[in-house]
């Protein structure tokens, strides 16, 4: 690959940045912790529909991310791929916006028109990962990559911010239901594809080096063979699925909230203006940590902000403590991204990031899946509160782990030959 320059790499962060700023903004229509949830819930759904947003967004991601690490083995203009790759996701995103916005469908099936929809979406972010992983190692250098990617993530939250704002006016204006959310996912279109055009400025060398052409054949053997012989690999595997429990809880907070305290839906708006908040913060300190004390503690960080989300929400008498839980769920996004992206590069080395990316999503899937099964199974037995007692417990567990079972990938690379 071309040897970037600092300016080279200036103007790359500039433009992420940019980047980030616009899906930030965008998906502040389309939270999987606050939107979807309380849509659905308008639009009539069963609970465990609702229950299943979180952990289902993380098992369709799944299913084409190895298609995708295929299809993208040898590529040679990670450009042109991250683009192409990235423009997928725009057409169920329009699609959804045109849906609600101008049929507005109602009645008890209403919810089921959004939810193909949302399926499809998944499957693309999906089909983009792997390859947007795979772009980021070209365009950011290995030993400040946490940086540079903490600084990108907390403009995806200064959009989000932005875009928080605009969804609790429009969700307040006279614009009634669903055609309002409808245009909410219009707008969410229209800033993720200028995200998307930015990606043709980046300075990106394309790849001169010697990689042989890897055969489908090939590519499986690898894949094997990290499973195999990767063993902090597989602890780290092994210790993300307990943290699972997260996803049937984040799904849970707004709904289970408002049928606490009864508040607005409009109120969907400050909880995104709230998460944003912390992301950013927690975006910015996990890169900065994860570069000087090692990406593991900077994830171990970010797991704690959920596992505090829900014991604000296990305690919760006001709004406050309504706040609070985003407070913390913004806490552990951010600082989940640069910190799992930065996991992925040190695991694989000079290997395939792709193929780690791929594989960590895909191992969860299963697990991810029966975390909603269970919780759509124990909530009316158990009750959601202890429903989210259960999760925090899990993910705690799976934190210990975490923390005295996995070693630092930095301080103890794979040995084994590639």
């Amino acid at each position: 690959m071309v040897e970037l320059t600092k300016n080279n790499l200036s103007r790359n962060l500039y433009l992420n940045c940019i980047h980030e700023f616009s899906w930030g903004f965008g998906i502040a229509f389309h939270t999987t912790y606050a939107i979807i949830p309380l849509f659905l819930k308008k639009l009539g759904a069963p609970d465990a529909v609702i229950i299943s947003v979180a952990g289902l967004f993380s098992i369709l991601i799944a299913f084409p991310m190895f298609f995708s690490a295929i299809l993208g083995r040898n590529i040679r203009n990670i450009k042109k791929a991250v683009f192409l790759s990235h423009s997928v996701v725009l057409p169920p995103i329009f699609f959804t916006g045109f849906i609600f916005a101008f049929l507005a469908p109602t009645g008890p099936n209403a919810w089921m028109y959004y939810y193909v929809c949302f399926i499809l979406y998944c499957l693309a972010v999906g089909f983009i990962i792997p390859i947007w992983t795979d772009f980021l190692a070209h365009i950011f250098p290995r030993e400040n990559r946490g940086h540079y990617l903490g600084i990108s993530f907390a403009f995806n939250s200064i959009g989000g911010f932005a875009g928080g704002i605009i969804v609790k006016i429009l969700l307040n204006s006279s614009i009634p239901f669903p055609n309002n959310f409808g245009w909410g996912f219009i707008i969410m279109g229209i800033s993720m594809g200028l995200g998307i055009l930015v990606y043709l400025f980046y300075n990106v060398g394309n790849k001169t080096d010697k990689t042989p052409h890897k055969t489908i054949a090939v590519f499986w053997q690898d894949t094997k063979n990290i499973i195999q012989s990767h063993v902090n690999f597989r602890r780290y595997l092994l210790s993300r699925i307990l943290i699972t429990a997260h996803f049937p809880a984040m799904s849970l907070y707004a709904v289970y909230t408002q049928e606490l305290f009864g508040f607005n839906i409009s109120e969907a708006g400050l909880f995104i203006v709230l998460q944003v908040i912390t992301f950013s913060l927690g975006s910015v300190a996990s890169g900065k940590i994860g570069d000087r004390w090692g990406h593991k503690t900077a994830i171990i960080l970010s797991f704690s902000g959920y596992l505090l989300a829900i014991i604000f929400t296990i305690f919760a008498t006001s709004m406050i403590h309504v706040y609070a839980i985003f407070l913390s769920l913004g806490l552990g996004h951010g600082g989940f991204m640069p910190s799992a992206m930065n996991m992925v590069y040190e695991f694989a080395e000079s290997r395939d990031s792709k193929t780690y990316m791929a594989l960590i999503d895909t191992f969860l899937a299963p697990f991810v899946l029966l975390m909603i099964i269970g919780a759509s199974v124990l909530d009316p037995i158990i009750g959601t509160r202890n429903l989210f007692v259960l999760a925090g417990f899990l993910i705690a567990i799976g934190l210990l782990l975490l923390t005295f079972w996995v070693k630092e990938p930095r301080l103890y690379p794979h040995k084994a030959a590639d």
